[in-house]
């Protein structure tokens, strides 16, 4: 139930991204059940190609906790499979538990693409679990771009 409550934050984070004219990716960090950071998709507003949902809450946490390797434990909430980059960071970050609803075959880099947590260069390998409120996130997604073309 912690998990669909969170992702229902996620959820609606990408929501907000995509009244905002983002692309409707949302993210949460938490420890146990507290919410300890979070961030939706914001390249176009912040003119910052590295702005994904993962980036933003990632710097929050961060700035929040004042350290880059965030605390034991975390777990990150995302609507969409993390790209090569967000993976990267993610690792980086020392996230225990990643949490996705939407797979990405074309851009994702967990399940898919650069599989970046399964390569042995990867110093830091959280523990993933995907398809939580997929639908949901899906939709959103689909929806989102149906209505750009």
């Amino acid at each position: 139930m912690v998990d669909e409550t969170h992702m229902r934050r996620a959820l609606a984070l990408a929501q907000a991204a995509a009244e905002a004219g983002e692309a409707p990716i949302g993210c949460v960090i938490t420890e146990g059940e507290n919410i300890i950071a979070e961030g939706a998709n914001a390249p176009i507003a912040l003119h910052d190609p590295t702005a994904h949902a993962e980036i933003v809450a990632l710097r929050k946490a961060a700035s929040e906790l004042q350290n880059y390797r965030l605390k034991p434990g975390l777990t990150l909430y995302v609507t969409l499979e993390p790209c090569a980059m967000c993976a990267g960071a993610i690792s980086n970050a020392r996230i225990a538990r990643v949490v996705y609803a939407a797979s990405d075959p074309k851009g994702g880099g967990v399940a898919h693409g650069a599989r970046l947590f399964d390569q042995p260069t990867c110093h830091w390998k959280p523990a993933v679990e995907s398809g939580l409120m997929a639908d949901e996130a899906s939709k959103l997604l689909k929806d989102f771009f149906k209505a750009r073309r």
